[in-house]
């Protein structure tokens, strides 16, 4: 075997070995931030939540919401046979949870009850958190190796990455929505957490 070979193996057996990790340098910041109610029953506290919540519409209002914000740093390189290719792709993602938060305490029975409500409206939110995080990873995938044929100026590779990009959202974006309509729907984990708070038993 060459000299030559060798280290042409070597190169790809290095390249094979860093794919994973190059995979999992970056990492999601994640914040939590919430918002005042007020209320001294289950149902004042909800109602409270109804008046003060996170816009999902324009007359409808939210318990929590998660947002976030996305940015790249990608390289695109032109190839010597005129093709582009984009050899890196890094994300900057940060998420934001908002949740509900009594503006006074509250008495222990009903501080109990808040509790277990506002912990399964965290643990929902975070559903939200990963399927956010799971759509920067398939960007990422997809992004990564592309390539666009008779593109010295990298302007097509730009376009056709743009359009799977749409596709990727738009596909989170249905998750999303089919989540919440199992958990919001009835008999659906967030609508029994709003029972059990609003429940004066």
């Amino acid at each position: 075997m060459t000299r030559k070979l060798k280290f042409a193996l070597l190169l790809a057996l290095l390249t094979w070995l860093s794919a994973p990790v190059q995979a999992q340098q970056w990492k999601a910041h994640e914040e939590t931030k919430t918002y005042p109610i007020a209320g001294s029953s289950g149902i004042e506290l909800y109602s409270s939540i109804g008046e003060r919540g996170p816009k999902a519409g324009q007359h409808v209002r939210a318990i929590a919401h998660t947002d976030f914000r996305l940015t790249w740093s990608r390289k695109y390189d032109p190839q010597p046979d005129g093709s582009c290719k984009l050899v890196s792709a890094r994300p900057k993602l940060t998420i934001t949870y908002l949740l509900p938060k009594p503006a006074s305490p509250l008495p222990p029975e009903l501080q109990k009850k808040w509790a277990t409500f506002v912990d399964g409206v965290r643990r929902h939110e975070l559903v939200h958190g990963e399927q956010i995080k799971a759509m920067v990873a398939e960007i990422e995938r997809v992004s990564v190796g592309l390539t666009a044929a008779s593109d010295p100026k990298c302007t097509k590779i730009r376009a056709d990455l743009t359009l799977k990009l749409g596709e990727i959202s738009r596909a989170r974006q249905r998750a999303s929505q089919d989540f919440d309509k199992v958990e919001l729907g009835e008999g659906g984990n967030v609508h029994q957490l709003i029972l059990n708070l609003v429940n004066e038993r």
